[in-house]
């Protein structure tokens, strides 16, 4: 079993930290960050555990703000252009996950002092992202943090050049939503174009999941991004990010998206759609098969989903779609797809008996339904 992610932070890393800190500074008391920063983590997940650890620097670090981020940089190892992934801390100096809860100081404690907190977080980035530290200058500050991070998304180090779309990310994932954002994304354009094709894969993802992000909420906006990217004869890195980017939307099935991937309408016909049984007892599986054929007179690429229309407490019904296939259909070809899927307890849905359905569809565009009966 893979270790807990929580366990990331642990008394060898505080007391790493703790050391490294105490000899770029005689005044920090190592032992009594050790000692308030170990006590009482086991029982904290991830997120909490550095919340723990920055609440014990505070105490230790000297009150005045820039004195206190001089000893956290100094402390910072000197490597600062390496795969993060895999390292951990060494006797030259702090990086990896222990640099989290000190990005959060800087966010907790810097925002008075706005444009040096952020050159403080663009040196922390390059030995462990400071995307969740950055978010609070965002809110607070929109566009006087984007000027910095303009700057960022050309610079010479990758992780900050990373930073520059990661920090921005509408939607981050255990980060701060930033909502100005959500609701017009616009401002995040320009960084992105300027990343869409940089050197470093690591930079690219993020790009590719901040306009994921976008999607959720402007799904025609990365539509027409993806558009406009893939014209001019783009590079494989970039037709490879911007379908990464698109992959909520495909899988919605969303047709101005599928329309610039290359994905036109498609020329099928059902010929049999069958299930395996009519009555699904909750905890089983439903097996179903389809023939699909093609009518066009050309090849065609086509990307089949199933959708399942599951049951509401209403008595409505929602749809939730499934990756299936891609084919390449060559003329009056005819493809035999089968699946089953399962009905089990699962912590994002709640499921209800009475009617449901299973719904194929190729490049977002209905092929058939069946319905079937669940019971609980």
């Amino acid at each position: 079993m893979a270790e807990p992610i929580k366990n990331l932070f642990n008394a060898d890393l505080i007391m790493t930290m703790g050391k490294h800190l105490a000899k770029r500074h005689a005044g920090f008391n190592a032992e009594r960050f050790a000692d308030q920063a170990v006590n009482g983590l086991e029982e904290l997940e991830f997120k909490q555990r550095s919340a723990h650890i920055l609440a014990a620097l505070e105490d230790c670090l000297p009150d005045d703000f820039r004195q206190a981020c001089t000893i956290l940089t100094s402390a910072l190892h000197p490597q600062d252009d390496v795969d993060l992934s895999e390292l951990g801390m060494d006797d030259q100096g702090i990086r990896g996950w222990a640099i989290m809860p000190m990005c959060d100081y800087v966010a907790s404690a810097g925002l008075h002092d706005f444009d040096y907190s952020m050159d403080v977080l663009r040196e922390m980035t390059k030995r462990m992202s400071a995307e969740f530290a950055v978010r609070p200058f965002l809110a607070s500050e929109p566009e006087r943090a984007l000027g910095h991070i303009r700057n960022w998304s050309e610079d010479s180090n990758y992780h900050v050049r990373r930073l520059a779309s990661e920090g921005i990310r509408p939607r981050l994932p255990w980060g701060m939503r930033l909502n100005a954002f959500v609701k017009d994304p616009s401002p995040l354009l320009p960084i992105l174009e300027t990343l869409k094709d940089d050197p470093s894969d690591y930079v690219r993802r993020s790009v590719a999941n901040n306009l994921n992000d976008i999607s959720k909420d402007h799904p025609d906006l990365v539509a027409a991004t993806a558009r406009s990217w893939l014209k001019d004869r783009p590079s494989a890195n970039r037709k490879r990010l911007v379908r990464h980017a698109c992959r909520s939307l495909i899988k919605a099935g969303h047709r101005p998206t599928l329309k610039a991937l290359g994905y036109r309408p498609p020329a099928l016909s059902l010929e049999r759609f069958t299930l395996d049984r009519d009555i699904v007892q909750f905890g089983d599986a439903i097996g179903f098969s389809a023939d699909i054929r093609a009518t066009a007179k050309k090849p065609q690429d086509v990307i089949i989903d199933y959708v399942v229309h599951h049951q509401k407490a209403n008595g409505t019904t929602s749809p939730k779609v499934f990756k299936w296939k891609s084919v390449r259909f060559t003329p009056q070809e005819t493809v035999r797809l089968e699946r089953s899927h399962a009905f089990r307890p699962i912590t994002t849905r709640a499921y209800y008996g009475g009617t449901h359905a299973i719904e194929i569809q190729a490049n977002g565009q209905s092929l058939g339904r069946r319905e079937f009966t669940l019971k609980m």
